[in-house]
């Protein structure tokens, strides 16, 4: 798992028919004290995440097979699994 913070979203009018109704967020990952590190993630949101909430990213595929419920199989590398209201270290 992976602790990222929105910093934005991803509108698509055209695509596959399985990513419709799916909220689509951009996620920069970011070091357990909140240090922005490299890359971005594009994300399927489970929780109903908005910009510049950090939140939990789970980002391998096979993590999307068990916690989506597909009727039709779309490849999914990462998804919003949970919120974060603080981190304790």
């Amino acid at each position: 798992m992976i602790v990222g913070r929105i910093i934005g979203s991803v509108v698509s009018t055209i695509k596959h028919p399985c990513y419709n109704h799916q909220k689509i967020l951009l996620v920069k990952p970011v070091s357990p004290q909140g240090a922005p590190q490299s890359g971005l993630m594009v994300a399927v949101d489970l929780v109903g995440a908005g910009s510049g909430d950090l939140v939990l990213v789970a980002s391998e595929g096979r993590a999307a097979e068990e916690l989506l419920d597909f009727s039709c199989r779309m490849p999914v590398r990462s998804l919003i699994v949970g919120i974060i209201d603080q981190i304790d270290l």
